[in-house]
């Protein structure tokens, strides 16, 4: 079943365009990737679609609603969440403050029961806490969880990232570079763990990532952009043995991903 579907999206910066016509079908379930050069227009499909910028041209729609004009926290209530590629954490606050701030579309509870404690706030209060827990228990990050974030490795610090996107519950995760900074060992795990999410979690994921032995390995189908336009699209096999894909951005790494 059709879970996203863009058509014709285009974004203008100026007179720059950095998304020209672009068309995506994301199915529930798939784990798919959008990859191209720097300045391709990746990122800025991602903010699209999270209502970070607003579409110049097109439609986006997630369930067949429109989410076009709609606010980021509306897009995030309706089961769309991300990570950055810059890891955008609070570094001050705890790691369980961090994954509890996610939960703000479970809140219902008004400023004056949060100046009193009335029942309402309490109750959400230790609702929002405990599944923060068990979601820190269930990536194996609990003994961080009073720990300020900005005291943990690089590695967990990406993790914790993706846990607090999975707080809000979506059903559609946008991974924008989770491998970037990460080591060999830790790229390899990742891939692992994203499979995992999305098994575990029921998951549709779209990541953007410039590591391609990740991509190949992972992705079951690839978009290409390069200067805001789609150049590719198809299974990793078709994408590596593009010519216009090689040429344009995969150059010297096809010998490393074949």
């Amino acid at each position: 079943m059709t879970l996203l579907h863009i058509n014709r999206l285009s974004h203008y910066f100026g007179g720059l365009k950095a998304v020209d016509t672009f068309n995506l079908t994301l199915n529930e379930g798939e784990l798919i990737g959008l990859i191209g050069p720097n300045g391709a227009g990746k990122t800025t499909v991602f903010n699209l679609i999270t209502g970070a910028y607003q579409a110049s041209e097109g439609q986006i729609l997630f369930r067949g609603e429109e989410l076009i004009g709609k606010s980021p926290h509306a897009i995030n209530r309706l089961g769309i969440s991300r990570t950055f590629q810059t890891i955008r954490l609070w570094n001050m606050m705890s790691v369980l403050d961090n994954v509890k701030v996610a939960h703000h579309n479970m809140i219902s509870y008004n400023l004056a029961e949060v100046f009193l404690h009335l029942g309402r706030y309490r109750r959400q209060e230790q609702e929002i806490e405990a599944h923060a827990m068990d979601l820190l228990r269930l990536f194996k990050l609990e003994r961080y969880a009073r720990e300020p974030v900005k005291n943990l490795p690089y590695g967990e610090q990406r993790r914790v990232e993706i846990v607090r996107a999975l707080a809000s519950r979506p059903k559609l995760l946008l991974l924008d570079e989770p491998a970037a900074g990460m080591n060999p060992y830790e790229i390899s795990a990742l891939l692992d763990f994203i499979q995992w999410i999305r098994d575990e979690f029921s998951l549709t994921i779209c990541l953007i990532e410039h590591q391609m032995r990740l991509v190949m390995n992972i992705c079951e189908r690839i978009t290409v952009l390069d200067f805001g336009a789609t150049i590719a699209e198809g299974t990793p096999a078709e994408v590596r043995n593009n010519p216009q894909v090689i040429e344009a951005y995969l150059g010297e790494q096809t010998e490393e991903i074949l």
